[in-house]
């Protein structure tokens, strides 16, 4: 997986965050949006085991959602399967869209002035893949196994399982072209299995990132005996500079505060012990940027805590780290609940899921390895943020004290 953000996206206008991605772009959707509708765009190729698992999850969500319409992004006879099994009286509500056969069907429906914007960003990005910097094919292969332990973080190639260059470029498309599906209107948020690098730039790139945000934070929920707590980074940026945990605390106690509905959230940095000078370069200099910058809806840094109170909860509800320690903790975590059961007072585990906090747009990234039941939460995780607009709540706290770190 690449580095997702370096430096700034490519220049572009910026979308109002939390704003209608229709609205400004002057668009028509092909769905309408009736009250309480959530339109999802499902990336079919996403995952160890797509697209079978996609549809199977896909339709599980569909069939628990009465009010959730769905745009299959993918292979057309793989969205097939889900129509056959699916109600017809229910056919209306899910769309196909081929990747990336079809991408020039979105670029039709908007005015020629949006479809040459549209053309560059796409020329832009491609450009960012191809170059000889960062971006590069091989980086990306190379960091792929680097950020994510050889899984694709939450999402990507099976360890052991190299794609050839023509399949890999069709997986992608399908993240980039459900993306670009959310960013004219067509969806109001993207669910993916696929490769987490893949996502994330995608996103950036298609969605914008919201001022003062220079790395995008993956947000997962964790269940503790205490009842929950957000966890993040936990596989979007593997080596983070102080600044950057910064904003992820940021992110993390306005995303606590909106989602969760947590007064004063607290806020912990995650080490491996809580007397001062523990840890290595980073966590010793973190805690002080931490304890210097105002943090939005009255939460507080509580300082330094230890892998512990991640499963007790009872220090804090926010614990901030880099994206590699972060991905680490999670899937051990989530394994070991697997196999034994959550923590006491777990009445509904939370979702397999985590949310990209930072772009401009709703978008939910689950494990690569996830199965049916995991994408079919991940997707009514989507469909619960789009609803309540989470993502705007949480912009609008964000903004209210920007700081640029770029």
């Amino acid at each position: 997986m690449t580095r997702p953000i370096i430096g700034r996206v490519a220049p572009e206008p910026r979308r109002t965050i939390g704003a209608s991605a229709l609205a400004q772009a002057g668009l028509t959707a092909g769905a309408v949006a009736g009250p309480g509708t959530a339109r999802i765009a499902v990336d079919l190729l996403g995952g160890d085991h797509a697209p079978a698992v996609v549809v199977d999850g896909a339709l599980r969500a569909c069939q628990a959602d009465p009010a959730l319409h769905l745009l299959l992004v993918g292979p057309l006879e793989a969205a097939g399967e889900l129509l056959a099994a699916l109600d017809p009286a229910d056919h209306h509500r899910v769309r196909t869209l081929a990747a990336p056969a079809e991408r020039a069907d979105l670029a039709r429906a908007a005015p020629p002035a949006e479809r040459e914007a549209a053309r560059r960003r796409e020329n832009e990005a491609a450009r960012r893949g191809e170059n000889s910097g960062s971006e590069t094919n091989a980086a990306r292969d190379g960091a792929a196994a680097r950020e994510s332990g050889g899984s694709g973080g939450r999402g990507g190639a099976a360890v052991g399982r190299r794609p050839d260059r023509h399949a890999e470029s069709w997986v992608e498309s399908g993240v980039r072209t459900a993306v670009l599906a959310v960013a004219q209107g067509q969806a109001d948020a993207v669910v993916s299995a696929g490769s987490t690098g893949a996502t994330v730039t995608s996103a950036a790139l298609g969605l914008g990132r919201w001022p003062g945000v220079r790395r995008p934070a993956l947000a997962a929920v964790l269940p503790t005996a205490a009842g929950r707590l957000v966890l993040l980074d936990v596989g979007s940026s593997v080596d983070p500079d102080e600044q950057t945990l910064a904003m992820h605390a940021r992110l993390g106690a306005a995303y606590a505060s909106v989602v969760h509905e947590i007064e004063g959230p607290r806020v912990g940095l995650l080490t491996i012990g809580t007397e001062r000078g523990k840890g290595d370069k980073l966590r010793r200099s973190a805690p002080a940027v931490l304890a210097a910058q105002r943090l939005p809806a009255g939460a507080r840094f509580v300082g330094l805590i230890e892998g512990n109170d991640v499963v007790l909860g009872a220090a804090a509800d926010v614990v901030v780290t880099d994206g590699f320690t972060g991905n680490v903790l999670l899937k051990g975590l989530e394994t070991a609940y697997a196999l034994i059961g959550p923590p006491p007072r777990t009445v509904t585990p939370p979702p397999r899921a985590a949310i990209l906090l930072g772009v401009s747009g709703t978008v939910v990234v689950c494990h690569g390895a996830a199965d049916a039941q995991d994408l079919a939460a991940g997707i009514a995780l989507a469909a619960h943020l789009h609803r309540h607009a989470a993502v705007a709540a949480i912009a609008g706290l964000i903004s209210q004290n920007e700081v640029s770190h770029e």
